[in-house]
């Protein structure tokens, strides 16, 4: 299993605000379904911050986003090792299939897989 991608996860209700300050650091909009924005550095695309004011289809906004190259065998790893599931492996409308566990220092980690 490889990581793609690692995303901070910001718990925010000033989404426009949030857009205009990482502009100034030369992220660009490159996502936004009106409950999540992801932005994007033109130059090192896989460079993102996402802002999120809820999750519309989990208990809870998680703290980073990791994109792996296979998230069922991920899922089947953390299950194994016991650690604490907190929304279970399901596919999303909008073309992921993810899953959140939570890491030793309570951080809640949504880890998905683009279809």
């Amino acid at each position: 299993m490889a990581v793609r991608r690692v995303v901070p996860n910001i718990l925010s209700g000033a989404a426009q605000e949030s857009r205009e300050f990482y502009g100034l650091l030369g992220f660009e909009e490159v996502m936004n379904h009106g409950w999540i924005m992801t932005l994007a550095s033109p130059s090192s695309p896989a460079a993102q911050i996402s802002v999120m004011s809820d999750d519309r289809t989990a208990p809870v906004v998680p703290d980073i986003s990791v994109e792996v190259d296979d998230v069922d065998a991920a899922y089947g790893i953390m299950r194994a090792s016991g650690a604490e599931i907190v929304h279970p492996l399901q596919d999303e409308e909008w073309g992921v299939r993810r899953f959140f566990v939570r890491d030793p220092s309570g951080r809640v980690v949504n880890v998905l897989g683009h279809r």
